[in-house]
């Protein structure tokens, strides 16, 4: 069966990740390298994940009286539920604002709706893969008075470092993403005092033991063993022979390898051995993979476009992340998949954002319906185009295209 996705991480990888946990380090002297190595004009800040970096950020924020509980938090309308809950938990108030399928950028005409004089950050997310322009999102936050945040956790491609419009651009190298470094994250932020009061933060965390970080590398080993086509398929039999689940198995198992859902969990530094891989890690060239993957990409859309709705479809930059198409009947179309050996999937770490209490007319309609009935299917590098058509065609063979709602339709 071929897996959802493809750990990204080598065997390299794991074998320095383990001997470098066993030398230690300065951990400053490594950060300060690592930031510098990212942004030479001293405005990046390492961060033992996004959501660490986006916590601590808005912890800066609110010491430098730049939020205030009750202060609304914009956001691209769906992002991962636990970016979402760092808001929450300091009392603030996140406010979707709908999205534009074709690109997946923010409506403008949504975020002035949602920006109703309490908003103090705009967090823009490039999704799966695509990257939009900013500098509407920029005017307009411009415009407000509102800090803007690219997020671009899905859209690092090994060479983007962010737009100049934006205050702050995020980061992520978690275990699926371009360049994995099985963690951790970086963050520029283009305000040198704001900067200063998330180091000063941060460095009254603890240090992520080197040990823990080497066994999240060996537990990502058993688990790239475990995705492996031949590993995987059998994994994914025996379940249904027990009558379990191989879905929710295998996203526990990467998920639990290191938990951030709580202050404590998220409120930690990198280790020596983090830092050392992801100094490794982002300086390895990915160009061929990249361009491989953005090819595969743009084979499957052209499948697949008169059969379902493809987010994205129509962005100018598109490096195929993941793949996502909406369907009618996703639930049916990913199990014809699994049957044939494509570990299709939903996003169950994403969410669509609700719209704050007694603001109805904020909802995202078209990020919720096309959430719920979004299939995303295996497309990278070791597949190969005879593998991709037949996936197609099982996809076409089920699938009914789906109709959402229009903007003016979704805003009434």
């Amino acid at each position: 069966m071929w897996a959802r996705v493809k750990l990204k991480v080598d065997w390299s990888d794991i074998v320095y990740t383990t001997i470098s946990g066993m030398r230690g380090g300065d951990v400053d002297v490594l950060q300060r390298d690592l930031e510098t190595f990212w942004s030479p004009k001293g405005d990046a800040i390492a961060c033992f994940s996004v959501r660490s970096g986006f916590d601590l950020l808005l912890q800066a924020m609110m010491a430098d009286g730049r939020l205030n509980e009750g202060d609304a938090v914009l956001f691209s309308a769906l992002n991962v539920k636990q970016m979402v809950r760092a808001v929450e938990r300091l009392g603030l108030v996140p406010v979707p604002v709908e999205l534009d399928l074709d690109d997946m950028r923010p409506r403008m005409d949504a975020a002035v709706r949602a920006a109703n004089g309490r908003a103090k950050v705009f967090v823009v997310a490039h999704l799966f893969g695509a990257r939009f322009d900013l500098q509407p999102v920029s005017d307009f936050a411009k415009e407000q008075g509102i800090l803007l945040i690219e997020d671009c956790a899905q859209a690092y491609d090994g060479i983007y470092r962010g737009s100049p419009l934006a205050d702050v651009a995020m980061f992520s190298f978690g275990p699926i993403k371009t360049k994995t470094c099985l963690g951790g994250g970086i963050l520029t932020v283009n305000d040198e005092s704001l900067l200063a009061t998330m180091r000063r933060i941060q460095a009254g965390y603890p240090v992520q033991a080197d040990k823990a970080h080497v066994k999240r590398a060996l537990t990502f080993g058993v688990l790239k063993i475990a995705t492996s086509r031949i590993v995987f398929g059998t994994v994914a039999t025996v379940c249904r022979w027990l009558g379990r689940d191989y879905d929710t198995a295998m996203s526990n198992a990467v998920r639990d390898v290191a938990k951030q859902k709580t202050p404590k969990q998220l409120r930690m530094r990198c280790s020596p051995a983090l830092l050392k891989l992801m100094r490794r890690r982002l300086s390895q060239d990915v160009t061929a993979e990249l361009a491989e993957r953005t090819r595969q990409g743009k084979l499957l859309r052209d499948l697949l476009k008169d059969y379902a709705v493809l987010p994205a479809g129509a962005a100018k930059y598109h490096d195929y992340w993941v793949f996502p198409a909406i369907v009618e009947n996703p639930t049916e179309v990913i199990q014809a998949l699994r049957l044939k050996g494509f570990d299709a999937c939903d996003l169950p770490r994403s969410e669509a954002i609700a719209p704050p209490e007694g603001r109805e007319d904020l909802r995202a309609h078209i990020a919720e319906s096309m959430l719920m009935n979004l299939v995303v299917v295996p497309c990278y590098p070791g597949m190969s185009d005879g593998t991709l058509r037949r996936q197609a065609e099982i996809f076409r063979s089920v699938a009914r295209p789906m109709v959402l709602p229009t903007p003016a339709i979704a805003a009434e």
